[in-house]
């Protein structure tokens, strides 16, 4: 059964999804969902971790900027992935990776070991989104495509809803290494499942072959690029661990990027760059990733350290946001197919931009529900803009070229994202330290304590006016770039 490729014809039918396409879409969706709740899950954990193994904050960060960093360095290897093997032999591959990392992590007794079992969590499940993606695009026509990728963005929404929720409620009663342990099972009951019940979408093109020097130049480039910018968050940029692999890395991409566009058939095909309105929901995709990712990082700090809540308690604030994105995404897909990209998008950026800069408001004394409210506006605005000018973007390109545009837009958020939450850190850090200098003249404890919780305060605020900012240019470059009826190729 496993061996049958489900093609367009026989896996949508009459306006709907045959069934063996919808069992095998929904494992797809059930693994993509795994990978996403394993990203965020652990955020909540994370002080339990330093302290247990008695490493610097800095370094238990890399707990979650591995998979950025591991992520950015797959991604761009989807669209040769994706063409070279068939459906069944990736996801399997990867489950069977993704479970080895968590059991690994589970058991592991040093932080190394630990960090060694997040990487693989993070390499299995890195390509699977492009995976899930490519699949949608494939199977729906144009005009359900708003409806398929709304549905299933909806389904995986839920789990920023449940990933800190969980993990913050397991850390506080479990232990942080319970975590990994329901990952584990559910890493063997998605590979099982796979194993039974998933069918091919493609079959695989023996005839691709790799060209390893560009996968040499997109791992040495993507991943010293990202390597750098992660270890800014603890080192002045002026340090050899920052510079010296940012400059390798840009050097790699510079090269990498020369070589694919003079090569008959590139590893990443840049040419649907040329496309205005893919480019267009590509730009308005890194700014989102870029601006945004970080926010995870800091308002816990916030809800933690400023204002005192448990670990469980920041969850249940974020709570509330999750929730807005899954009714954005399930309203926003169909809006799309019914409207067109650009009220779709204008909605949403504008809503992401106010409860951005309603966030940047708040202080000390703030109702602590407040972050709730925000989050939950800014996600409603997240979930209007990013999958719906994605799918528009596709939507965009002639179909041969929609694995490439896949990898390619991925690739570009993934980037955005991992170089953007170290430089907002850094910034927020650095204004952090300035502030605190400022105030802190008194060599009475007391004051001092006061003074770097006005600090801390301070560089929040000021990096959340940054991130409002970028939402305003998310919304310029919409404005400007998206016009007429969305779902329409060449729109």
């Amino acid at each position: 059964m496993g061996k049958e490729i489900l093609t367009r014809t026989n896996s949508f039918h009459n306006g709907h999804l045959t069934h063996p396409a919808f069992v095998s879409l929904a494992i797809l969706t059930v693994i993509t969902f795994v990978g996403n709740f394993t990203q965020l899950q652990l955020s909540s954990a994370l002080p339990q971790i330093v302290a247990d193994f008695g490493i610097p904050t800095t370094l238990g960060q890399w707990m979650t900027s591995v998979f950025q960093l591991v992520m950015g360095i797959m991604v761009p290897l989807t669209a040769f992935l994706t063409t070279r093997f068939s459906t069944r032999r990736i996801v399997i591959a990867s489950m069977a990776v993704f479970t080895l990392g968590s059991l690994l992590a589970w058991l592991a007794p040093t932080f190394p070991l630990v960090l060694a079992g997040r990487t693989l969590e993070a390499i299995g499940s890195g390509i699977m989104w492009p995976v899930l993606q490519i699949t949608i695009f494939g199977i729906f026509p144009l005009e359900r495509r708003g409806f398929a990728m709304g549905s299933l963005g909806m389904a995986l929404s839920v789990a920023p809803a449940i990933g800190p929720v969980l993990g913050g409620c397991q850390t506080d009663t479990s232990g942080w290494r319970s975590i990994f342990l329901s990952l584990t099972v559910l890493g063997v009951l998605c590979l099982v499942a796979s194993v039974l019940w998933l069918r091919n979408f493609n079959d695989g093109d023996a005839s691709q072959r790799a060209d390893f020097f560009s996968v040499a130049l997109s791992v040495f480039g993507f991943g010293g690029l990202l390597y750098g910018f992660t270890n800014i968050e603890s080192n002045p940029i002026s340090s050899p661990v920052c510079w010296a692999p940012m400059t390798v890395g840009a050097v790699g991409i510079v090269w990498f990027v020369l070589r694919q566009t003079h090569m008959d058939r590139p590893l990443l095909d840049l040419s649907v760059l040329r496309n205005r309105s893919f480019r267009t929901g590509t730009i308005v995709a890194s700014l989102s990733f870029f601006a945004f990712s970080s926010i995870i990082v800091f308002m816990p700090m916030y809800i933690q350290d400023l204002r005192g809540y448990s670990a469980t308690m920041n969850g249940v604030i974020w709570l509330p946001g999750a929730i807005g994105m899954c009714i954005a995404q399930f309203f926003g897909g169909r809006m799309l197919d019914r409207y067109g990209a650009r009220p779709v998008a204008l909605c949403g950026s504008t809503l992401l931009m106010l409860g951005t800069l309603g966030m940047a408001t708040l202080n000390l004394e703030s109702w602590i529900w407040l972050v709730s409210i925000y989050q939950f506006t800014r996600m409603l605005g997240m979930g209007f803009t990013l999958m719906p000018v994605t799918t528009w973007s596709l939507n965009c390109l002639e179909p041969r070229l929609v694995s490439a545009g896949s990898a390619v837009t991925n690739t570009c958020r993934q980037l955005a994202g991992a170089i953007g939450a170290p430089v907002l850190v850094v910034t927020m850090s650095s204004l952090t330290r300035m502030r605190t200098g400022q105030l802190a003249q008194s060599p009475d404890p007391s004051v001092a304590a006061a003074a770097a919780q006005d600090g801390l305060m301070f560089g929040i605020h000021w990096t959340l006016v940054i991130s409002t900012i970028i939402s305003l240019c998310m919304l310029i470059v919409i404005i400007v770039g998206i016009r007429g009826r969305g779902a329409r190729r060449g729109a």
